[in-house]
C-alpha cells in the first residue's frame, strides 16, 4: 500500500518545481554582441577659407568696405549732400577761416618790418643822426617832430615857452605812437569775431544738422543708421569747422597782443631818448639866451 504524502513532502515538491521554472528562462536568454564604436572622431571637411573665416552674423550684411579694412572718408560729397542752410554755415566757417590765414600771413610780414625799422632807427637815434630809408618809422618821426618843435622856438626862451613847447611835443608823440600801435593793431579785431562767434556758427550748424536728422527719422519712420548718419555727419562737420576758424584765430590774436605790447615797450624807450634830447636842447637854448 502507498503512504499518504505529507505536508513537508509536498512543500518539498513545490519549492523543486518553482526553482525549475525559474532556472528554464535564464538558460534560454544569450548575451546579445554588444556594438563596435569607433575610436576615430568624424572628419570635418574644412578648408583654409572655412577654417579662417568666421561665420556672419544673421542680419547682418558683410560689405567689402569692412572686409578688406577700408577707412578712407571723403568730405567732398557730404558737403555737396548737404543741407542748403549747413552748406551755407560751412561756406561762411570756410571764409573765416581764409581770412584768420592770410591776417597770420600778412602780419607776419609787416610785424617783421616795423620791429626792424623800430630797431634800425634805436641805433641810429643811440648815433645821433637821421636813419635813411625810415621815414615812416615811428621813432624817427618822434625825432623829427622835436627838432621840428626846437626850430619853431624863438631864440630867447622863458619857462613858460619851455613848457608850452613840451606839452606840444609830448601831443605829438603820443599821436604818432597811437596811429603806430593802430596800424599794427588792423585786423585783430577780425580775428576776435571769429574767434569769439566761430564756435556758435558751427553750434548753429550742428543744431540743424540733428534737427534735419529727426526729420528724416519722422518721413521714414524708421531709426535706420543710413537715414540718420547723414544729417549727423553735416553736423559734426559743422563743428570741426568752426573749431578749425576759432582756435588759430584766438591764438593768433593774444601772439598778436603780445607782440603790440612790446613793439610799444620798445617805442617808448625812443621816445623817452626823443624827449631827454629835446630837453637838453631847451636847456642850451635857453643857457645861450640868458
Amino acid at each position: 500500500m502507498r503512504r499518504p504524502a505529507t505536508p513537508r513532502t509536498t512543500l518539498r515538491l513545490a519549492v523543486a518545481v518553482l526553482g525549475c521554472l525559474l532556472a528554464a528562462p535564464a538558460g534560454a536568454q544569450t548575451p546579445d554582441t554588444p556594438p563596435v564604436v569607433g575610436s576615430a572622431p568624424p572628419a570635418l571637411a574644412l578648408t583654409p577659407e572655412t577654417a579662417l573665416t568666421p561665420p556672419p552674423l544673421s542680419g547682418v550684411p558683410v560689405t567689402g568696405a569692412v572686409a578688406h579694412g577700408s577707412k578712407a572718408t571723403d568730405l567732398a560729397p557730404l558737403v555737396l549732400e548737404a543741407h542748403p542752410v549747413v552748406q551755407a554755415v560751412m561756406a561762411l566757417l570756410a571764409a573765416a577761416v581764409f581770412a584768420v590765414l592770410t591776417v597770420f600771413l600778412y602780419k607776419l610780414v609787416e610785424y617783421r618790418i616795423a620791429f626792424s625799422r623800430l630797431a634800425r632807427s634805436a641805433r641810429a637815434l643811440g648815433q645821433d643822426k637821421a636813419a635813411p630809408g625810415l621815414p615812416s618809422c615811428p621813432l624817427m618821426a618822434s625825432d623829427q617832430a622835436a627838432r621840428q618843435e626846437i626850430a619853431d622856438l624863438p631864440a630867447r626862451l622863458t619857462p613858460d615857452l619851455r613848457a608850452s613847447a613840451r606839452e606840444r611835443l609830448d601831443l605829438s608823440l603820443a599821436r604818432i605812437e597811437a596811429a603806430a600801435v593802430q596800424r599794427l593793431r588792423s585786423g585783430t579785431g577780425l580775428l576776435a569775431s571769429i574767434g569769439a562767434v566761430g564756435p556758435f556758427v558751427g553750434l548753429f550748424g550742428t543744431v540743424f544738422g540733428i534737427m534735419n536728422s529727426f526729420m528724416a527719422i519722422a518721413e521714414t519712420k524708421t531709426t535706420n543708421l543710413s537715414v540718420v548718419a547723414p544729417g549727423i555727419a553735416e553736423a559734426l562737420l559743422a563743428t570741426g569747422l568752426g573749431l578749425v576758424a576759432a582756435i588759430p584765430a584766438v591764438l593768433l590774436y593774444n601772439h598778436l597782443t603780445r607782440r603790440i605790447a612790446a613793439y610799444r615797450h620798445h617805442l617808448a624807450d625812443g621816445t623817452a631818448e626823443v624827449l631827454r634830447r629835446f630837453s637838453r636842447a631847451l636847456d642850451a637854448r635857453m643857457a645861450a639866451g640868458g
